[in-house]
């Protein structure tokens, strides 16, 4: 399904007194419109070592009784390993992207779900640069359109080993069970290659009985892709199409989850790993989310003590450092039992510094329209999770 983003919906999307991405749990108050750094807009705040997300309203650890009568018992504490020293590398083998069988626990409430995810050096020859990552869940493994659902993203640091204690327990409905589960870093070294040998992936999932309020009963998937930004040949409606969901009718509250990165520099304003834009998606036609998507951060949030660039801001992250998922309360925009519907949308731009632009004016950084630049473009994922 597609909807066109016209000017008057880009206009309601703006932080112009809507409401905007709130922090906490489903249920929290919002916070200040005019708030959009990443630090203060988020359910989760970034420290040295890693990400630690807020507390859930209330836990229990005795069976307890649902809102539709299905008794709820806490699960037994696990700690399941999911990759252990698993080589990413690209050369002879393509080993940037492994999936790994899992079997997490079927049933059961946890009111605490943490991804303990580390980056280490193979043979001490980290990747010298900068690399985008993923971790998630595969919906059909072996299925043409396989189904990707991002459960968190990061960013390796330069050269260095990093590590995160990333707070999933949202995401319970979709871990659970027999799981399959990939990770992807965008890297192109390997062995033997002269500048590093990719990385070392260790992860696990640490699951701690109890049960939760809100509880997260189902999760649907909405977007996970990557298009370009500023090509009037491929405006971002024509690549990033309106997405729907029919929630159950005993849902109770919703949170809208997002991760959102830029990419590519040398164009006009440095887009799109540079350049702030505004974001934002809109439920049913009514109302809507907006923020800028920028990372200032980086000095106090990253790996220390990297080589490169890795205390610039950048749009929505940093060299060594977690992607903080942007959440939104959506309950008041959300029909349960019904189709609802997802529209996303971005600042206009036209990026005039492209090889077949007339003329081809604004590049940055040493590019010129025919070398030096990378075509600017976002990455960004989104999900709907309901609770009870």
């Amino acid at each position: 399904m597609r909807i066109a983003r016209t000017p008057a919906l880009l206009a309601l999307l703006l932080p112009l007194g809507l409401p905007l991405a709130c922090t906490g749990s489903p249920a929290a108050t919002a916070t200040d419109a005019s708030a959009t750094d990443a630090s203060t807009t988020d359910d989760a705040t970034t420290t040295g070592s890693g990400t630690t997300g807020t507390e859930s309203d209330a836990t229990t650890t005795e069976e307890t009784t649902g809102t539709t009568g299905e008794v709820l018992t806490p699960g037994d504490d696990a700690m399941i390993p999911i990759f252990d020293a698993e080589h990413i590398y690209f050369g002879a083998e393509n080993r940037r992207q492994v999936d790994v069988a899992v079997a997490l626990p079927a049933a059961g409430e946890y009111d605490a779900i943490t991804l303990d995810l580390a980056l280490s050096c193979p043979n001490g020859r980290c990747d010298h640069w900068d690399r985008y990552g993923t971790i998630g869940v595969v919906r059909w493994p072996g299925a043409e359109d396989e189904g990707y659902v991002e459960v968190a993203r990061f960013i390796t640091a330069y050269r260095l080993p990093a590590s995160w204690s990333l707070d999933v327990t949202d995401l319970r409905p979709l871990l659970k069970g027999d799981a399959t589960l990939r990770v992807f870093i965008d890297t192109w070294v390997g062995p033997g290659h002269e500048q590093g040998e990719g990385w070392l992936v260790d992860a696990s999932l640490d699951f701690r009985g109890g049960i939760p309020s809100p509880r997260p009963i189902e999760v649907f998937p909405l977007w996970y892709q990557s298009f370009s930004y500023g090509d009037p040949n491929a405006p971002v409606d024509a690549q990033v199409d309106a997405q729907s969901f029919t929630p159950p009718v005993e849902a109770t509250s919703f949170a809208l989850r997002s991760h959102i990165t830029g990419h590519g520099f040398g164009n006009l304003d440095n887009c799109a790993e540079f350049c702030p834009r505004v974001h934002g998606y809109q439920l049913n036609g009514d109302g809507g989310f907006a923020r800028s998507v920028w990372r200032d951060d980086c000095p106090e949030t990253a790996v220390p003590d990297q080589l490169g660039t890795w205390t610039y801001p950048r749009a929505g992250w940093c060299p060594g450092a977690d992607v903080i998922p942007w959440t939104m309360h959506a309950t008041a925009d959300v029909l349960p039992g019904v189709e609802n519907t997802v529209v996303y949308a971005v600042d206009d731009y036209v990026n005039s510094c492209r090889p077949e632009a007339e003329p081809c004016t604004g590049c940055v950084a040493g590019a010129s329209c025919g070398d030096g630049h990378g075509q600017p473009y976002y990455t960004m994922s989104a999900i709907m999770i309901a609770y009870q």
